[in-house]
């Protein structure tokens, strides 16, 4: 038929074609109108007044089509018709499972480790992807987007490279080197087309916090004094570097092992609010940090708890040393880059790229110093000096690295969920995917190899990606032109910046901090939407804050757990009731559509089932319900109690009167009353008397019985098993329990909603032992419904036997 539109389901027609200008196309009766069809029960197999007979198992869905004058103003009829279906029938005789061969243990390990062609080059693509993309390149496309990105984000890479070097308590220079051989290997092991690789503020700061504690200023006293202030620089220095590299080698090992191993899925522990929380935090530490370089005051850098705290306190306490003229220079910087930041946002569209805001303030403040000589006029503190050319390959020094595990960890967890979240924030733009396991080995490779080159660690740049991708940026080719232009600062002019003063890069480095500070504008919105997802933003910000960012970010991980198990151990729980006429059943408390159905109650939690909420459920269960076996058993026996001590006395005053009347009948005896009378009224008193007792004991069993019947009106409960993903043995103990338990009130509990693999994991638990059975499980909410209304049993009168 042309015009009718079938879903996919189990049924067959048999019907002859209806005339081609009919309004509608109906399955079941061509004559029947839409109302009529969604109103008629049609039995399988059905005979109608037309002669037409419509075969259909005993699943059917039947998708009414209408003509394209009614499409408009009628709505899609979904129609089930089929017998109550309960997991015993399932199993048995609807779903029978594929046959299958296990392999064994040597067979699964020679599939793997099995090489081919084709394998070995999957192997090669997915470790190079540049091999991938390179021999398609679309140059004439492609290409003067990527040049112009490359330079434009080279531009950047240079003045951030020097003052991030700052953030890890290393020579400028070796920012410089951090943005040239990472950036360059990322061009061959990373899937992102779009992210920048290089320094970065926040890796950059927890690098640093590790060199100043491991290599403190009171190590180096100059010429072997101890005086204060006096400190060997250079050794200080190069002591630092050895530590910032060493650190940065275990870091790229660690994402090198991650990524091996498949571990790519660490990320998704760093949820987004502790991330934005963090790295907050992290901008108020680079901020607090980069005021003595502002100022021009001169305080030793602190690191661990409270770093934030006490480096205020000295930076307040110097702040009658202030160098106005460093300050002067900071601040004329700071507003220039925040109005071309602002310039550059508010005209994005179109202006064609960017303005280079900060390589414009390092050649001219680099000029400006220079020609005003302001280190040796006015003691503005400068870089100093760079050297020119690279530096040959060394092996870092190994034996700090013990020192530097947890830190290394830290470092390497931060990284890689910083990429990723970049990169898949790009890939999801533009329609591509990003391989996470591979991000890892790549940011691995790009850590440990660069090492070698003594360089820190370093990972993607929001505000670099943002500008590479803004600028027409297509490819990987983009971060390698960027490279190359670092390079040839390193090699030609790097000793052009030598008069750059440490007050511009200051800065740059505060105002590039904008963008994080504006997170803190998360906190209305998540008290809005999430209050659980605050605290852990609080949380994080707080602890990051206070006790540095190596503490603080371990007790947002494990606050971002708790508050994981506190809604698995608080789950909200409903009754559920049917909504008329559908076969859809909601919360009885929030919608007023929602009935519940006579004699049964439906029981939803939102949660899986495992042995730390098992108890929960239980008491969440008889809450919600209102039906307690324990509370209703004892109930049961103290009234059984008050009855048998009722029907007691009952026969014991029919006693007492039978022992009076045998003493009137003596006492007339005594006084010479007939014997024959006297036999006569015996028999009486004996018959009365039986009778009297017969009655009492009748209604001493009415009594008992009536305390038998049902001590509360729901005869079934359903537990809405929908929600749950797992239930551990523990929890399937529990479940058995709660059936048992109720069991002994008469009270039928069923399950409904069960995924197949929880069906399995049941079945492996030896669930379906003793009296529970597969057929009190139901596919679906309705199917259990009309299976406890069809056997729910019908209540007996309490009339005397």
């Amino acid at each position: 038929w042309k015009d009718v539109s079938l879903l996919k389901s189990n049924w067959t027609l048999d019907a002859p074609q209806p005339p081609s200008n009919s309004a509608a196309v109906r399955a079941f009766h061509p004559q029947q109108t839409p109302q009529e069809l969604r109103e008629t029960e049609v039995p399988a197999g059905a005979l109608y007044p037309c002669g037409q007979c419509c075969h259909a198992k005993s699943l059917s869905v039947v998708m009414e089509h209408v003509s394209v004058d009614e499409e408009a103003s009628a709505a899609p009829v979904y129609r089930v018709e089929r017998h109550v279906l309960s997991e015993e029938y399932i199993s048995s005789q609807l779903l029978h499972k594929k046959e299958r061969t296990p392999k064994s243990l040597g067979q699964k390990l020679a599939e793997h480790c099995r090489c081919s062609s084709e394998r070995a080059k999957s192997a090669v693509l997915s470790l190079l992807p540049i091999l991938s993309w390179l021999p398609s390149y679309p140059v004439k496309e492609y290409l003067f987007g990527d040049i112009v990105s490359g330079l434009s984000t080279g531009v950047m890479q240079l003045p951030q490279g020097l003052a991030y070097a700052m953030l890890a308590a290393v020579p400028p220079v070796y920012g410089l080197y951090s943005s040239f051989y990472p950036v360059l290997l990322y061009t061959f092991f990373g899937t992102s087309r779009h992210i920048s690789m290089g320094t970065f503020a926040v890796i950059s700061l927890m690098i640093g916090g590790v060199a100043v504690r491991e290599a403190p200023d009171s190590m180096f006293p100059l010429n072997g004094t101890n005086v204060t202030g006096q400190v060997d620089i250079d050794a200080r220095d190069a002591r630092r570097v050895q530590v910032a590299v060493a650190l940065t080698t275990l870091v790229g090992l660690i994402q090198l092992f991650l990524g091996i191993l498949r571990f790519g899925f660490v990320a998704i522990y760093l949820t987004e609010p502790l991330v934005r929380g963090f790295t907050t935090a992290a901008a108020v530490h680079v901020c607090v940090s980069q005021l003595k370089y502002l100022f021009g005051v001169k305080t030793k850098r602190f690191s661990g708890p409270l770093s934030v705290v006490h480096s205020l306190i000295a930076v307040f306490k110097d702040i009658t040393n202030t160098n106005i003229s460093t300050l002067v220079l900071g601040l004329v910087c700071t507003v220039f880059l925040y109005g071309i930041k602002y310039t550059n946002e508010r005209f994005k569209k179109k202006l064609p790229i960017p303005i280079p805001g900060e390589i414009i303030v390092v050649i001219v403040s680099t000029g400006v110093s220079y020609g005003m000589a302001l280190f040796e006029n006015y003691k503005v503190e400068i870089v100093g000096s760079i050297p020119t050319g690279l530096l040959p390959p060394t092996v870092p020094d190994l034996s700090i690295l013990p020192n530097l595990v947890a830190d290394a960890v830290a470092i390497a967890v931060v990284g890689f969920s910083m990429g990723i979240s970049l990169a898949k924030i790009f890939a999801l733009k533009y329609g591509y995917s990003v391989d996470g396991n591979q991000e890892l080995i790549a940011l691995g490779l790009c850590n440990f190899v660069s090492s070698f080159f003594q360089t820190f660690a370093i990972t993607s740049s929001m505000s670099r990606s943002l500008v590479q991708e803004s600028t027409g940026g297509k490819t990987q080719i983009a971060g390698f032109l960027s490279s190359l232009l670092v390079l040839l600062v390193i090699v030609a002019i790097g000793f052009m910046f030598q008069p750059l003063p440490q007050t511009v890069l200051a800065a740059i480095i505060m105002v590039n901090l904008l963008g994080m500070f504006k997170q803190v504008r998360d906190i209305p919105t998540l008290w809005r939407t999430n209050k659980i997802e605050l605290t852990i933003w609080v949380v994080a910000f707080v602890a990051s804050v206070l006790l540095g960012l190596d503490y603080g970010l371990l007790v947002a991980i494990g606050f971002a757990i708790l508050t994981v198990i506190y809604r698995t151990q608080s789950p909200k729980s409903v009754i559920l009731g049917r909504i008329s006429d559908t076969g859809l059943y909601c919360d009885v408390e929030e919608y007023e559509e929602a009935a519940e159905c006579s004699g049964i109650k439906i029981f939803h939690l939102n949660s899986s089932i495992y042995f730390a909420n098992s108890d929960q459920y239980v008491n969440s269960l008889k809450e919600k319900t209102g039906v307690d076996p324990t509370r209703l058993l004892a109930e049961r026996k103290s009234q059984q109690k008050r009855a048998k001590a009722k029907s007691k006395e009952k026969s014991g005053s029919n006693h007492s009167s039978v022992q009076k009347r045998n003493a009137v009948v003596k006492l007339d005896e005594e006084l010479g009353v007939a014997h024959a009378v006297l036999d006569e009224a015996q028999k009486e008193v004996e018959a009365l008397g039986n009778g009297q007792v017969a009655e009492a004991q009748a209604e001493s069993d009415s009594e008992e019985a009536r305390f038998l019947q049902p001590l509360c009106p729901i005869h079934s409960i359903i537990l809405d098993f929908t929600p749950v993903n797992f239930l551990d043995s523990v929890g399937a103990k529990a479940i058995k329990s709660v059936i048992k338990e109720y069991a002994t009130i008469d009270v039928r509990v069923v399950l409904a909603g069960c995924s197949r693999i929880l069906l399995s994991d049941l079945m492996t638990m030896e669930f379906f032992s003793g009296p529970v059975t597969p057929d009190i499980i139901f596919p679906t909410i309705h199917d259990a419904v009309l299976h406890c209304q069809h056997r729910r049993p019908v209540p007996s009168s309490p009339a005397v036997q």
